[in-house]
């Protein structure tokens, strides 16, 4: 129950959420699949969260980790933070408390602590989920505002389709085949034309400074 709570309440605040309920599925696909973020909780059947963690960190890379669990001993905080834990969230918590957690680890990992993203007069707040250009607010599906952020964050790298598509699109969600070019269109559409570059055969990226 808390776990589907979780991954709701994420999803409304705009995060795409693949959720494995044990250690040996979430190993296979972190081995596998690109994320930014991982919540795991310590009290998983099988092989514990900690272990899991030790793992991740035993192969190295530096994919920001937040340990959401009922273990509240100044104990347990420390070898969850010993482990390789980036941050460390105590049952029961408020989600908007989890989504700004989340969001402060992004911003660290993405190397800048400003929490607004703001590019050739486009503005994009992620925790008040608003958009301006030139000072006028700018009305965007959730879809929608999940790409500009995602272009957004990277200003100088193109994103490929299939990239886009595993960043907004969670386990079992259907992808109609011109998802990402109807979004983009959505975007110019609002923008105006020339803020998103189509690089092609390659991907789409914002139009650099």
């Amino acid at each position: 129950m808390i776990g589907e709570a979780i991954r709701a309440g994420l999803k409304r605040d705009g995060f795409t959420v693949d959720w494995v309920h044990e250690a040996q599925s979430a190993a296979a696909v972190l081995h596998t699949e690109p994320y930014e973020l991982v919540l795991l909780d310590l009290g998983l059947p099988g092989v514990g969260g900690l272990q899991l963690l030790k793992s991740l960190r035993e192969r190295g890379g530096s994919l920001p980790v937040l340990i959401i669990t009922a273990r509240d001993a100044v104990s347990d905080r420390v070898a969850g933070l010993d482990a390789g834990a980036d941050d460390y969230l105590v049952k029961p918590f408020d989600l908007d408390e989890l989504a700004a957690r989340i969001r402060a680890l992004l911003r660290r990992r993405a190397g800048t602590g400003a929490p607004l993203l703001a590019h050739l007069g486009v503005a994009l707040d992620p925790a008040a989920h608003r958009v301006t250009h030139d000072g006028v607010e700018v009305a965007l599906s959730p879809r929608e505002f999940a790409l500009l952020q995602l272009l957004m964050e990277r200003p100088g790298t193109i994103l490929s389709r299939a990239s886009i598509e595993e960043r907004l699109y969670g386990f079992g969600e259907e992808v109609e085949s011109n998802a990402v070019e109807v979004h983009i269109h959505g975007l110019r559409r609002k923008l105006g034309a020339q803020f998103i570059l189509t690089v092609r055969g390659v991907g789409y990226r914002v139009r650099p400074l």
